[in-house]
C-alpha cells in the first residue's frame, strides 16, 4: 500500500489551518524551520480537497521544486504538480524579474538616447534594489490581479526567510511614500513614470495583506528559543504594518519517546522549556497547529502526505544504511587550520537555521582563547551573535551591522560631502534620493566592507545572513561600488578592495555550514557553485546538529540519524578536505564556556 492510498486517519496536524482557508496564504519564518514543507503540504491538502491551487515561491533561494518533486524552474507559466490534480507551482526568479524590469525601463530610450547614456541608465539599474523591486512587482501581480484570482481558489506563497519577507511586505508603504515625495523624475530604480504606474497596484496589495478575510499569515517555527524569538519579532513587525491575526505552526515536535534515551529526553526538555517561555505575542495567538517530528524529511509527495498524516509513518520502510565517511569531529582541528593561516576574515555561510551563528561564535571564542585579537560580527538582520556570546573575553569584540544606524550615518556623510556646495534645490533632490530604500542597502554594504577591511591584523569572524541575502551582498559588490561613487562622488577604499579581499583564499576563509538533510545540503552545494563563479573557494564544510554523532536509541531520532549518513557522504564528496561534524547538543550552546566545548578536543 502506498502512502497516498486511502486510510482511516486521525485529524491532520494542520487541521486548524486547513479548516477555513482564505484566498491567499503566506508562510514565513526563520530559515530552516520547515516553512517550504509546511506551505507545500498545505497546498497539496487544499488541492486534494478540490480547490484550484497555485503555490509560488518568492524566495531568492527557493527549494520548492525539491519539496514538491517537480521541475517548476523559473518559467512564468505555473507547472502542474504530478499526482495532485488542481495544484500548480511557480518560482519567481528575482534576477530574471530584474532583467525584464530593466528592459521595460530602458528599452524605450534605446533609439532616442546616445549609447553612453543608455549604458549609464543600465548601470543605475544594476543594484540589489532593482532586483528587489522587480521581484516585488511579480508578487504584486499575483496578489492584486483579479484575473489571477479568477484562475485559482487559493494562492499559497512560500515566502523568503523572515527578514526578507518583512522587507518585501514593507515595500508598498516605503515605495509609495518615496514616489509621492520624489519630484525629480528619477530614482535609483528608474524613472518615476515607470514606478508610478504601479502605485494603485501597491495599494491593492497592501489592502489584501491587511484583510483577514482574504489573507492568512502563517508563522512557521520550531520548538526552540531562536526560532520562536524570530517568529515573535515577525509577528510584532507585521502587526505594526497592519497585518494582524496570524496563525502559528510549530514544526518538529517530538512525541512520546523512550524515556531511557538521554538524547530524546534532552530534546523534549529543551523543546518544552522553549515553548513554556514562548514570547507573549506568540502565546496570544489563538490558531496554533503542532506538527510532529517525522522519521524522514517531508520531501516529495509521499513525504508531504506523511507530514499531513504522521500515523502512516509505519508504512514506510527503514531508511537505507549508508556508511559514514572519515570526518573531523569537533571544531578543534578546523580552528588550528584557520589559525595557521594568520589573521584575516572567517565567514560562516549557509541556509538559515543550520547553526552558522553558533559555529561562528565557537570559532571566535577558540581563537580568542589562543590569545589572538578577535572581532565577531554579523550581517544578518536577525543579529543573534550577542545572544550566543553574552560573555565575550576581553580580546573578543562582539559587534553587529545595524541597518538603521548605518543608514543614518551614511546619509549624514553624503549630505555633508556631496551636498555641501549644492544650492537649495539640488540639496533637496539629494535628500529625496537618500530617502529611497536603496540607501539602506548601500549603507549596510559599506559597513560590511569596512568590517572586512579591519581584518588586517586580527581575526574577524563574520556570521553572515541566510544564503540568498549573502549572495545578494557578494554579487552586488560591483554595482554597489558604482552606486557609491555616483552618489557620494568618491569610492570608499574598503569597498573598492572588497572583492579582491573576498577572493583571496589566504586571507578570507569561508566555511559552508549545513545540517545533514537534503535541502540544506543542496542549498550549500548551490552556494559553493555560486561562490566558484565569483572566484571564491570555500575553506571547508561543517555538518552541524548531527544525530548520527550521538548515541540515541529513540526510534524516530534513530531513523533520522540513519537518513543523515547519505548527506554526510555527499558533503564529504563536495568538500576539499574532510568535513567537520558536530553532534546534536543536549544543551543550548550559549556563552563562552559552553561554546568552548565544541573545540575542546584540540585545545
Amino acid at each position: 500500500m502506498s502512502i497516498a492510498d486511502p486510510l482511516t486517519r486521525s485529524a491532520s496536524p494542520l487541521a486548524g489551518l486547513l479548516a477555513c482557508p482564505t484566498p491567499f496564504l503566506f508562510f514565513t519564518g526563520k530559515g530552516g524551520v520547515g516553512k517550504t514543507s509546511i506551505a507545500a503540504a498545505t497546498a497539496v491538502a487544499l488541492a486534494e480537497d478540490g480547490a484550484r491551487v497555485l503555490i509560488v515561491s518568492t524566495d531568492p533561494a527557493s527549494n520548492l521544486d525539491e519539496v514538491l518533486g517537480v521541475h517548476a524552474g523559473t518559467s512564468p507559466t505555473p507547472v502542474p504538480v504530478p499526482g495532485v490534480a488542481g495544484l500548480v507551482a511557480r518560482n519567481i526568479d528575482p534576477e530574471a524579474a530584474a532583467a525584464a524590469y530593466r528592459e521595460r525601463v530602458v528599452g524605450p530610450y534605446r533609439a532616442l538616447l546616445p549609447a553612453g547614456v543608455v549604458a549609464k541608465m543600465e548601470e543605475e539599474l544594476s543594484g540589489s534594489c532593482t532586483v528587489e523591486i522587480a521581484a516585488f512587482n511579480e508578487f504584486v501581480a499575483l496578489l492584486a490581479d483579479p484575473r489571477v484570482a479568477d484562475d485559482y481558489d487559493r494562492i499559497v506563497f512560500d515566502t523568503a526567510p523572515t527578514g526578507h519577507t518583512l522587507r518585501l511586505l514593507t515595500l508598498p508603504g516605503a515605495w509609495t511614500g518615496f514616489l509621492q515625495a520624489n519630484k525629480a523624475g528619477i530614482t535609483c530604480i528608474g524613472p518615476i513614470s515607470a514606478l508610478g504606474q504601479t502605485r494603485d497596484r501597491y495599494a491593492d496589495a497592501v489592502a489584501a495583506l491587511r484583510d483577514p478575510a482574504r489573507t492568512t499569515l502563517v508563522l512557521v517555527t520550531r520548538p526552540d528559543v531562536a526560532a520562536l524569538s524570530e517568529a515573535a519579532r515577525a509577528a510584532g513587525e507585521l502587526a505594526a504594518l497592519g497585518v494582524v491575526s496570524p496563525r502559528l505552526v510549530i514544526n518538529g515536535v517530538l512525541g512520546a519517546t523512550d524515556t531511557t534515551d538521554g538524547v530524546a529526553e534532552a530534546w523534549q526538555r529543551r523543546a518544552q522549556a522553549a515553548l513554556s517561555g514562548m514570547p507573549p505575542v506568540l502565546a496570544a495567538i489563538t490558531g496554533i497547529d503542532n506538527v510532529p517530528l517525522l522519521p524522514a524529511a517531508p520531501v516529495g509527495l509521499d513525504g508531504l502526505h506523511l507530514l499531513l498524516h504522521p500515523e502512516i509513518a509505519g508504512l514506510r520502510g527503514s531508511p537505507a544504511e549508508h556508511p559514514t565517511p572519515r570526518l573531523q569531529s569537533g571544531l578543534g582541528e578546523l580552528v588550528q587550520q584557520i589559525e595557521a593561516g594568520g589573521p584575516g576574515v572567517v565567514m560562516t555561510m549557509g541556509k538559515g537555521g543550520v547553526g552558522k551563528t553558533t559555529v561562528a561564535a565557537a570559532i571566535a571564542v577558540a581563537l580568542a582563547a589562543r590569545d589572538h585579537q578577535v572581532t565577531l560580527t554579523t550581517t544578518d538582520p536577525a543579529a543573534h551573535v550577542a545572544d550566543a556570546l553574552p560573555d565575550p573575553p576581553r580580546n573578543l569584540n562582539v559587534t553587529r551591522i545595524d541597518p538603521a544606524a548605518e543608514t543614518a550615518s551614511y546619509t549624514k556623510g553624503v549630505l555633508a560631502t556631496a551636498g555641501k556646495d549644492l544650492d537649495a534645490e539640488a540639496y533637496a533632490l539629494l535628500e529625496e534620493d537618500l530617502r529611497s530604500p536603496c540607501t539602506e542597502e548601500v549603507a549596510v554594504f559599506q559597513a560590511f566592507a569596512r568590517t572586512v577591511a579591519a581584518a588586517a591584523d586580527r581575526y574577524v569572524v563574520i556570521d553572515t545572513a541566510p544564503t540568498g541575502h549573502t549572495l545578494l551582498l557578494l554579487d552586488s559588490s560591483r554595482s554597489f561600488t558604482r552606486q557609491l561613487a555616483a552618489q557620494s562622488g568618491a569610492l570608499p577604499d574598503p569597498a573598492a578592495k572588497l572583492l579582491d579581499t573576498l577572493t583571496d583564499s589566504a586571507h578570507t576563509r569561508i566555511l559552508l555550514v549545513t545540517v545533514p538533510e537534503a535541502t540544506p545540503v543542496h542549498e550549500a552545494t548551490r552556494l559553493q557553485a555560486d561562490l566558484a563563479r565569483a572566484g571564491i573557494t570555500p575553506f571547508g564544510w561543517v555538518v552541524n546538529m548531527s544525530l548520527s554523532a550521538t548515541a540515541t536509541t529513540d526510534p524516530i531520532l534513530q531513523a533520522r540519524a540513519r537518513q543523515e549518513r547519505r548527506w554526510i557522504r555527499e558533503v564529504s564528496r563536495l568538500s576539499g578536505r574532510p568535513p567537520t561534524i558536530l553532534g546534536w547538543s543536549s544543551r543550548p550552546l550559549v556563552g563562552a564556556e559552553s561554546l568552548a566545548t565544541l573545540t575542546a578536543a584540540a585545545a
